[in-house]
């Protein structure tokens, strides 16, 4: 095996540890922290995969902003035992039908892409993920798209100052 085959295997197994755990912990602080960790394993597979600035932008945009929205969310409610609802059993049965119903539909994903093993993907290029590319394409390719939607950020700030802003 080589280097890149035990970072992978390394890096899956982080992840799918990391979502279980923050399906299983009780405390939603902790299940945030554990979000934060699959975060961190989904952007070592962007870098594995050669994909350095959606390696970057993930930790930046998820791991840091959205997370920290999440914890100041979390912080600000009243999550006591006492005033959470009981679930009713229809509910309970509901969630393990659901949960059976995507079991199925990832056993069956599983089992064709066991059928095409024997196929491999090939990319053109080793270096398609680089910033140096995805500049290259937005201000040659793209030019006219990326600055109307720059335009529409600015307005949607102006509108958002706008509203927000007391008489």
């Amino acid at each position: 095996m080589s280097i890149i085959q035990i970072l992978f295997s390394f890096l899956t197994v982080l992840a799918l540890f990391g979502a279980i755990m923050v399906l299983v912990s009780k405390n939603p602080v902790h299940s945030v922290l554990w979000l934060i960790t699959v975060f961190f394993a989904i952007s070592g597979h962007y870098i594995l995969l050669n994909a350095q600035f959606l390696a970057i932008v993930n930790l930046i945009v998820y791991a840091g902003a959205i997370m920290v929205l999440f914890l100041f969310v979390i912080m600000l409610m009243n999550l006591n035992a006492e005033s959470e609802p009981r679930k009713h059993l229809w509910m309970k049965f509901a969630g393990v039908i659901s949960g059976g119903c995507f079991l199925m539909v990832l056993v069956s994903l599983i089992r064709q892409t066991v059928e095409l093993t024997g196929k491999t993907v090939l990319m053109k290029e080793g270096n398609i993920g680089l910033i140096k590319n995805l500049g290259k394409a937005l201000f040659s390719d793209y030019v006219v798209p990326f600055e109307l939607s720059s335009v529409l950020f600015l307005s949607a700030m102006v509108g958002a100052v706008v509203i927000g802003k007391k008489d």
